[in-house]
């Protein structure tokens, strides 16, 4: 995976679970304040190891992760992030 296919690839999941927060705010909420997000693709490992590299490299002394873990896009306008599934880090 390239750098370029790496960030195209990190927009696309961001923006996505952003319009999925927007649908399901409750979700938002499970989220801890000041948390540094972390969006892992289901069938993209490479993907994955690049994004938890990044977030430990960037992360703020005692910020907690959340890796938000996602099935896949569905087709359509709304949010296409299927059943994504929340995992809180260990702390380091």
């Amino acid at each position: 995976m390239t750098e370029k296919e790496f960030v195209e690839k990190g927009i696309r999941l961001s923006f996505e679970f952003s319009k999925y927060l927007i649908e399901h705010p409750e979700f938002e909420e499970k989220i801890p304040e000041g948390a540094e997000v972390v969006i892992f693709s289901d069938d993209d490992s490479e993907f994955n190891e690049k994004a938890e590299k990044l977030a430990e490299k960037s992360k703020e002394e005692g910020q907690q992760i959340i890796f938000i873990k996602v099935k896949g896009l569905a087709p359509g306008a709304a949010s296409r992030l299927i059943n994504p599934e929340l995992i809180l880090a260990p702390s380091i």
